[in-house]
């Protein structure tokens, strides 16, 4: 099964558009595990099983293990979500935006080394930079379109003189990963939850592609407002365009005692309940 249709099928199967993040800082643990970086699997397996049952997928950021020398850790934790949610897709956190051989090891690395469903790239750098992830069939590239930060509208808000139409690189980012860029129907596209406004744009131009919308509850994206602007839906309840609504540290740390996973199971139930009011309201 490719990334889309698993995708498809978590949406279905767990009644979910929310996306729980792994981002593991050993400063934030409960209890006895706070600042040991050697129980980054036992949490992240926490949280993992808390809440398998309430997302579409989970979406482990790389640099949260590779900066504590954790990568032997996020393998085995790769292993330990295809054990317990064989049905979730998971989504490698690694934003490589690399050419040639280069490309082609970072995504062995997601794809063969991490087992990941998908992987995020930065496409600044052009299609030669993307298609060696294409390569890999049934896995999913998704591309930093309009980011949730600030910073992002220093080149994705800006207009391409030499483009017909003069649209901004987000916009032309959209159009080509609705088009040309997507030879096998693998592309989805970054969009934040902070600029819904962008959502609704990008999805105009992208109407089939999967949002990847990250932003949301600790970066304040409001979560209506970000179904409303991304997800789509055919006349009989079929989706058309998934959103992928990432919540992390709203997730991961809403609890700081013993009970941490619990606490974060009811936070990612509440989030997930209320993107499905907005998708149903």
């Amino acid at each position: 099964m490719d990334f889309i249709d698993m995708l498809r099928q978590a949406e279905r199967l767990n009644d979910s558009l929310l996306c729980v993040g792994l981002d593991p800082e050993p400063a934030r643990f409960p209890g006895a595990w706070k600042d040991d970086p050697a129980r980054i699997f036992d949490f992240c397996t926490a949280i993992v099983d808390a809440t398998r049952d309430l997302v579409i997928a989970f979406k482990p950021q790389i640099a949260y293990f590779a900066a504590h020398g954790a990568e032997a850790q996020l393998e085995k934790l790769m292993a330990h979500i295809r054990a317990v949610a064989p049905k979730v897709p998971v989504i490698l956190d690694a934003k490589r935006g690399d050419i040639g051989s280069t490309a082609e090891q970072y995504a062995r690395e997601a794809f063969v080394r991490y087992g990941a469903d998908a992987v995020t790239l930065s496409p600044f750098m052009g299609f030669d930079s993307v298609e060696p992830y294409l390569r890999y069939p049934g896995k999913g590239a998704i591309l930093l379109c309009r980011t949730s930060n600030p910073g992002g509208s220093d080149l994705q808000n800006r207009r391409l003189a030499d483009v017909e139409g003069q649209p901004r690189v987000y916009e032309h980012l959209a159009a080509l990963a609705q088009g040309p860029w997507n030879t096998n129907g693998q592309l989805g596209l970054v969009v934040g939850a902070t600029y819904p406004d962008e959502i609704a744009r990008v999805r105009e131009l992208a109407p089939t592609v999967p949002l990847l919308i990250p932003g949301v509850g600790a970066q304040g994206g409001d979560a209506r407002a970000t179904v409303r602007a991304g997800y789509r839906c055919a006349a009989d309840g079929t989706p058309t365009g998934l959103v992928i609504v990432n919540s992390s540290r709203a997730v991961l740390y809403a609890g700081s005692g013993a009970d941490f996973a619990a606490a974060a199971r009811q936070a990612a139930q509440a989030t997930r309940d209320e993107l499905n009011a907005a998708r149903r309201g």
